[in-house]
């Protein structure tokens, strides 16, 4: 089961982690990413083009599960108005065995940074705003996953 969702509401963190371990999997890896409240951030935008956002989100969805065997995969990324401490992402993957769970949920945050179409704006408390780059770490990550991987 793959579940790829866009959200401007907060993601429900228990409730998604009840319903994804429904299914009574052997492994389950997971990451949360939250907004940074560094440097006097106030507010971080994701602006997004509907579409686009989904069909990244969905193909790196696909990849993972063509990659690894999985048993469930939950991709779900906000867009919209956030403050320091809300979530951001939430990835959850699972296997039958906790390697391949794992390598998932890495691999899709890696490449989620490079691969999907979502732009950040960061507006800090001094009023000053910026828009957010790709950093250089962030496409180095992504890239070594291009290189083949045992999976199942």
């Amino acid at each position: 089961m793959i579940r790829v969702l866009i959200r401007s509401s907060a993601i429900d963190v228990p409730a998604e982690l009840d319903l994804h371990d429904a299914g009574g999997h052997g492994a389950s890896a997971s990451f949360i990413g939250r907004v940074r409240g560094d440097d006097g951030l106030a507010e971080l935008f994701l602006e997004h083009h509907p579409e686009m956002t989904a069909t990244g989100l969905a193909d790196l969805g696909h990849a993972a599960a063509d990659r690894w065997k999985l048993s469930a995969l939950t991709l779900i990324h906000r867009v919209g108005a956030m403050v320091p401490g809300e979530t951001i992402v939430l990835v959850l993957a699972s296997s039958p065995h906790r390697a391949e769970a794992l390598a998932a949920c890495e691999f899709l945050i890696d490449r989620l940074k490079t691969d999907v179409m979502l732009w950040k704006r960061e507006t800090f408390a001094d009023g000053r705003t910026r828009w957010v780059e790709p950093r250089e770490g962030d496409h180095g990550r992504a890239e070594r996953w291009e290189q083949p991987v045992g999976g199942g």
